[in-house]
């Protein structure tokens, strides 16, 4: 067959991987019922194309591999001749038809599909009655994109895909499967050669590695209807909400010093944390990311579980146990910045295209990492179709936003002249806004789906509804509040009678959101010591300061939130690359410690006045906080129901009070319905004998009174009988 030098250049460039159009030289071409068929086999010997059985031989135009023949129909098959001698009859991938709808790309460009992630990526399917996996990756400025992997010998120059309106890139792989590893390589405008694993790839390799691994959107039955169905109806604003913050590759390892499976942890974690008595475990991000001491916040897949520790499968499956079990999951999700490494988003098909190419817009020096372009269509898709898979693809109960405040302001953590104003002239991030303000909008949508704000800054309407203007999170983490206790509590209590600002305080604005108190896992790490750490005093006194700081914590308006390891007194500060030190549980300080935590929870669950009525000023109210020198503080916390109510006595000093007078609502008998100086949890056991009896005498400008014993670093709560 004679070959112009039109053609011969054609084909150099097929066999090079550098022609950006493929399909137009692949595959069959022409009309009628003769068809020129094109086929790229470097690894056949020899190659026919076969019509019900029968097989017309191809020439070989190209020594490499590219061989032509003649068809009759379009729904042909190739017989090849490897050159180990094997023979295999496969399917043409360049013979298919497109499959993207141009509506589905239509939407794409547009920034609205919404479940983008059952267009994009890997996707077992049957097309023309042929069994195989579709690929769809967004790389508008590639000259050529292809997939390859542990299929044809990661050869990039095997499986050109077909390029189509708005930059998306798609082909059609027969016979391939679950299990499948593969990579994109694009080819930029400069000629460079970049191998990416897929942005929407489902399942990954455990680090080191990097490739994506083909899997179905789901394996899993589930059995959380119950759970799902009754979560719809309810508002945790107004419900307990007790949050256990964990990282699963340092809670607990097996024999060996190996993580434990989702599976492992569906058994132990689950019934540890149900045992506790907590509403709902927080994941830090478990999203796929190559770098461990990340802890998970600089994600290369944003679709796809971390394969540490099993497949996206056992990853439901240890979310459905959590459910079963009546416990929620939270996870931590990162739209702020991603990693630079080489195989994931950055720079993705040789320019910026997930980020800003401005680094003063695009890019986070203080963490080496690239900032998202909110204002770009598809890379709006992209973010808030992976806040949607994880709710309705895996179940899950709520997103954590990580680093709201630097999503908000343009000139976070940048000196003068090292960022752009906006279009205002202001600092404030309006496309970054925009997508916060949409992504809650969805998120909501989800029947009883919430979403937190880690936010530190004083940003107004974290909270609020975006139709008032606000972000329209469920919930923002009060640091203010965190930030100050600790302040407060590191201070040896000879000197807490200059700080009592630091307990009041809070109560100035502790409704102007739906406020979480955080006690997370950025307070026990980088020398900041553990929970216990930052208590003064001796291990007696250091135990009583934790003690009477949680069960404040308790009584304070706001959901709560502990890191693993704080409930049972972890001494040193929390390293990822190791577990707890559960051995510490065989002391009684310790032991003591995680029963009090377990009681506390259940002293939560079980009053409505902690919990009813945490976002409105009548849920608290103060009954003093002005004897400095004693560094006491007495509050009521009420329910709905203003009979229905709690007195929190709390002595931040390690002298015990004998016969200490407080205000109280009402005369009458009150209950002692929790002691942190109980032995039970390590303390010296003094206390009211159960009951006190307020008689009517006014005090605080209350109508009645009683005298109490307020033990040493303690916290007496009481209710009416």
């Amino acid at each position: 067959m004679e070959i112009s030098s039109f053609e011969s250049g054609v084909i150099e460039s097929i066999v090079a991987g550098r022609h950006g159009d493929a399909f137009a030289v692949l595959g069959p071409h022409g009309q009628g019922e003769t068809h020129e068929v094109t086929a790229w086999l470097p690894q056949a010997e020899s190659a026919s194309v076969v019509i019900l059985g029968v097989d017309t031989p191809m020439e070989k135009i190209h020594p490499a591999g590219l061989y032509r023949g003649k068809s009759s129909r379009r729904d042909y098959q190739l017989r090849v001749r490897l050159y180990s001698g094997e023979v295999q009859l496969i399917e043409d991938p360049y013979r298919f038809p497109p499959m993207l709808t141009p509506f589905e790309l239509h939407l794409y460009g547009e920034g609205t599909n919404y479940e983008s992630y059952r267009t994009m990526g890997a996707h077992v399917c049957l097309l023309e009655g042929v069994d195989g996996v579709r690929f769809a990756v967004w790389a508008p400025n590639a000259t050529v994109v292809s997939v390859m992997g542990d299929f044809n010998g990661w050869d990039r120059t095997r499986h050109p895909m077909r390029k189509r309106d708005g930059g998306i890139w798609e082909i059609f792989l027969p016979w391939l499967g679950v299990g499948s590893v593969y990579k994109y390589s694009i080819v930029s405008t400069s000629g460079e050669i970049l191998e990416k694993s897929d942005p929407y790839g489902f399942y990954a390799e455990q680090t080191p590695k990097t490739a994506s691994i083909v899997w179905p959107l789901s394996g899993h039955h589930w059995h959380d209807q119950g759970w799902m169905d009754h979560r719809s109806s309810r508002n945790w604003i107004h419900e307990p909400m007790s949050v256990y913050e964990v990282h699963l590759g340092s809670w607990l390892k097996s024999e060996g010093d190996y993580w434990l499976t989702y599976r492992e942890l569906a058994d132990r974690l689950v019934g540890y944390v149900k045992k506790l008595g907590y509403t709902h475990i927080e994941l830090m991000p478990i999203m796929e990311h190559p770098f461990s001491g990340s802890w998970g916040y600089q994600v290369s897949g944003y679709f796809a579980p971390t394969s540490r520790f099993g497949t996206p499968d056992d990853f439901r499956f240890f979310i459905d146990a959590c459910h079963q079990a009546g416990i929620g999951v939270l996870l931590d999700w990162v739209p702020g910045h991603f990693p630079k490494d080489e195989h994931a988003l950055g720079h993705f098909d040789g320019t910026a295209l997930y980020e800003h190419a401005d680094p003063r817009k695009g890019e986070h020096k203080d963490w080496g990492t690239l900032i998202f372009n909110y204002g770009r269509n598809e890379v709006k898709t992209f973010l808030l179709s992976n806040a949607l898979y994880w709710l309705k693809e895996f179940h899950i109960d709520g997103l954590r936003v990580d680093a709201v405040a630097s999503m908000l302001y343009l000139d976070y953590s940048r000196e003068q002249g090292d960022w752009v104003p906006n279009q205002h002239g202001g600092r404030e991030n309006l496309e970054a806004i925009d997508f916060l303000k949409r992504f809650n909008e969805l998120v909501h949508q989800v029947p009883g789906a919430i979403t937190v704000a880690e936010e530190s800054t004083s940003w107004p309407g974290v909270s609020r509804p975006t139709y008032l203007n606000g972000l329209g999170f469920t919930m923002k983490w009060n640091m203010g509040w965190m930030h100050d206790m600790f302040e407060y509590f590191s201070t040896d209590s000879l000197y807490r009678k200059y700080h009592q600002k630091n307990i009041t305080f809070s109560l100035l604005y502790a409704f102007t959101e739906n406020f979480l108190l955080p006690i997370s896992h950025d307070e026990v790490v980088y020398g900041k010591g553990s929970l216990i750490g930052k208590m003064p005093g001796d291990e007696w006194q250091k135990f009583a300061n934790a003690r009477a700081f949680l069960t404040y914590m308790y009584g304070h308006p706001g959901k709560k939130l502990l890191f693993m390891g704080s409930e049972f007194g972890q001494t040193s500060e929390w390293n990822h690359d190791k577990d707890l030190d559960w051995w510490l549980l065989q002391y009684p300080l310790h032991h003591r410690m995680q029963t009090m935590v377990s009681e506390l929870n259940a002293l939560y669950r079980r009053e409505p006045s902690l919990y009813e009525v945490d976002d409105d000023h009548r849920g608290f109210e103060w009954i003093d906080f002005r004897d400095v020198e004693k560094s006491v503080i007495v509050f009521t916390r009420y329910a709905r129901n203003r009979e229905d109510f709690l007195v929190f006595c709390c002595n931040f000093t390690p002298m015990e009070r004998v016969a200490y007078q407080v205000g109280l609502p009402k005369a009458g008998r009150y209950r002692e319905v929790f002691n942190t100086d109980a032995e039970m949890f390590g303390g010296s056991n003094l206390g009211n004998a159960g009951w006190v009896r307020a008689i009517d005498e006014a005090y605080h400008g209350r109508p009645a009174s009683a005298q109490i014993m307020l033990p040493p670093l303690g916290v007496v709560v009481l209710k009416p009988e």
